[in-house]
């Protein structure tokens, strides 16, 4: 295979005081998610919050996070595999590697939030296409094939070149190569990189439709005021963009092992996109929250003073804004030639977005959708009230503890996702 140059690894377990500190919080994500991942196998009963009124809450905030990371991850692949962005060349496979794990981390989520969990495939063999919801199950299942066909054609060459190597990497190879004994031919590799380009091709407007569906998915729910609106479509979009791109400037910048002049026009490239994002999805956010709010009138204003002023006010002035807008606008700009501030702008963002989907789930789900309806029935599940329990907190954490371990362990049987060769 061709060779780029020596590469120099560094140690992170050894010199990155932020790996130790993440492997830290890794093994307690992964204690405390663990009980709660238990709980749920054993039993259908949901050891929730939830109730028939509040159907929807952090399980499902979760799964819009978690879905719109994959499909920023993936459409940031593009510019490399589609628009033939040279400067991001080197992050294209990492980039598809994360958008697949987050979709199986969202997919994760929205199934443990199916009552039943063993019914959720009835969405693909008794679909009711006048759903949103079944689109929606259709559109991911499509995105879920193209993205492993696209890894799998991305990452074709090293697992040909990889079989003769001992360990978990030649295990990984010989079993993907499907028994390929000979090393592969420029036609073969031209034929994968023009298989790549028509898959990353068909999958933007895909990705643009199961992430904007989602938006209006929320938005075609008449019933819910304050979901319904056109705006929603874009406001996910641009939130799946701004999050994915966070989430893989991140991990760019606190992993790679080669941090060379390269490595550092990357990152600040990718602050840029971020930063741009960022700027959009607060005028985004503006727009939703502003005009209706301007004269205090129509039927969504109580939700969204809810969600502004109500008990959880922190949620919204302290982590979206204040953690989520504010911080990372200051870390990109005053630090925007600085690879360390960009990549803890990065995490603020995708942190702090899960509470900015919370604020969006759970106050649209507290105002009855008929005048005095809360107070027509007294029953400890008919509430117009909700605090994600501990136990639904311990999913969450086992499945960002699954998502992380299943891309360390792709970093090790697949280096080249990492900028290295094969060894």
């Amino acid at each position: 295979m061709v060779r780029q140059g020596p590469v120099v690894l560094h140690r992170p377990w050894q010199r990155n005081p932020v790996v130790i500190l993440g492997f830290v919080l890794w093994v307690a994500m992964l204690a405390f998610g663990l009980q709660g991942f238990v709980e749920r196998m054993q039993s259908d009963a949901l050891f929730s919050d939830l109730q028939s009124w509040m159907p929807w809450g952090l399980w499902v905030a979760s799964y819009i996070w978690f879905i719109g990371l994959s499909a920023g991850s993936f459409l940031l692949s593009t510019l490399v595999y589609v628009f033939g962005l040279k400067r991001l060349e080197r992050v294209g496979k990492l980039a598809l590697v994360v958008a697949l794990i987050t979709l199986i981390m969202a997919m994760m989520m929205i199934a443990f939030d199916v009552g039943h969990m063993s019914r959720l495939f009835e969405i693909y063999y008794r679909p009711q296409f006048h759903s949103m919801m079944a689109w929606m199950g259709w559109l991911y299942g499509a995105y879920f094939l193209l993205l492993v066909f696209e890894t799998y054609f991305v990452l074709h060459a090293d697992f040909v070149n990889g079989r003769a190597l001992a360990g978990g990497q030649g295990a990984v190879a010989r079993f993907l190569s499907f028994g390929r004994r000979e090393s592969l031919t420029e036609r073969d590799l031209r034929r994968d990189r023009r298989i790549v380009g028509v898959l990353a091709t068909i999958g933007i407007p895909l990705a643009f439709a199961f992430h904007g569906g989602v938006g209006a998915l929320f938005g075609t729910v008449d019933a819910r005021d304050v979901w319904h609106t056109g705006l929603y479509p874009i406001i996910f979009l641009t939130g799946a963009f701004l999050t994915g791109g966070a989430l893989f400037t991140s991990i760019f910048a606190f992993f790679w092992p080669n941090q060379d002049g390269a490595w550092r026009e990357i990152v600040l490239t990718l602050a840029k996109i971020v930063l741009v994002l960022l700027l959009f999805d607060v005028l985004l956010e503006w727009a939703d929250l502003s005009i209706p709010l301007w004269y205090g009138i129509g039927p969504e204003v109580a939700e969204l003073k809810y969600m502004l002023f109500g008990p959880f006010w922190w949620s919204f002035w302290g982590v979206s804004l204040t953690a989520g807008v504010i911080v990372p606008l200051l870390l990109l700009t005053i630090g925007r030639n600085s690879p360390k501030a960009i990549s803890w702008a990065g995490v603020l963002i995708v942190v702090s977005y899960l509470a900015t989907r919370v604020n969006l789930v759970v106050p649209g789900l507290q105002s009855p959708e008929l005048p005095n309806l809360q107070y027509s029935y007294h029953d400890g599940r008919l509430l117009y009230h909700y605090v994600p329990t501990w136990s639904e907190w311990e999913l969450v954490l086992f499945v960002c503890a699954l998502g992380i371990a299943l891309l360390v362990i792709a970093a090790r049987v697949l280096p080249s996702i990492m900028g290295r060769e094969l060894s």
